[in-house]
């Protein structure tokens, strides 16, 4: 029973801090999320475990629209790359995503091992934050994409989709652009299954995408994504990203 409330209790973390992103991103260039306010009443390990799951989203909007963060959200962000390095064993998802929440830190010009407040004036001010160079080594994993069935590659994708980001030249946004066929016949199955946080994910990655069928409905996918799981803020998050990136013309 304790560890199902404490579960209930990060889930509840994670969905306010999404929420919180979603309400950025709606925003326009007037960011200002309030950002750790779901973690006021939080404490140690648990606010960070929070961050942990919403990954490298929760600044999100300040590489959308290149703005500095809430110093209170940068420093719990950075506490949270700092604490939960990925073991030699962990699963390529696990390294990918604390992969994607230290280059976000680089996007914004501080890093893991700063302790000082983030210096605002080197915020990458370049359209959506396209990054110059590429200053943190990739995981050393990365094949497993190419030779995962469509189905497999959909699912990972969507947990990755903190990497589908504008101008994000790696390994997994390679292997996304390699499969965009496949990644739209995973939209569709996601769509048709009800999973409705896969078909956000997807459905922000072939945002990015070139070569995708005009067939699929891109836009009209993610409005009935958006109408039939929005109550979920993840899923919200994912369609408003999306959107963002779409209105910008934004490709891989």
């Amino acid at each position: 029973m304790e560890q199902s409330g404490t579960s209930a209790l990060l889930q509840g973390a994670v969905q306010d801090l999404a929420s919180d992103v979603v309400s950025a991103l709606r925003g326009g260039d007037h960011v200002r999320m309030s950002g750790t306010g779901a973690m006021d009443d939080l404490e140690g390990s648990f606010s960070l475990a929070a961050v942990r799951v919403l990954g490298a989203d929760l600044l999100l909007p300040h590489v959308l629209f290149p703005t500095p963060p809430a110093p209170e959200a940068l420093a719990v962000f950075r506490r949270t790359v700092e604490a939960f390095p990925p073991r030699a064993d962990a699963a390529p998802t696990v390294k990918w995503s604390h992969w994607a929440m230290s280059r976000t830190l680089m996007r914004l010009g501080t890093s893991p091992a700063d302790t000082s407040p983030a210096d605002t004036s080197r915020v990458d001010t370049s359209p959506l934050g396209s990054p110059a160079g590429n200053p943190t080594a990739e995981p050393d994993v990365a094949g497993w994409l190419d030779e995962a069935t469509w189905q497999v590659l959909t699912h990972q994708l969507a947990v990755l989709a903190p990497l589908a980001v504008p101008g994000e030249d790696c390994a997994v946004a390679r292997a996304a652009q390699r499969r965009a066929v496949d990644v739209a016949r995973g939209f569709v199955r996601a769509v048709r299954r009800r999973d409705w946080q896969q078909a956000a994910g997807a459905g922000r990655w072939l945002t990015l995408l070139h070569g995708v069928p005009e067939t699929l409905g891109l836009e009209a996918g993610l409005d009935f994504v958006e109408l039939m799981g929005g109550s979920d803020p993840r899923v919200a998050l994912q369609v408003q990203a999306a959107r963002v990136m779409r209105a910008a013309g934004a490709l891989v």
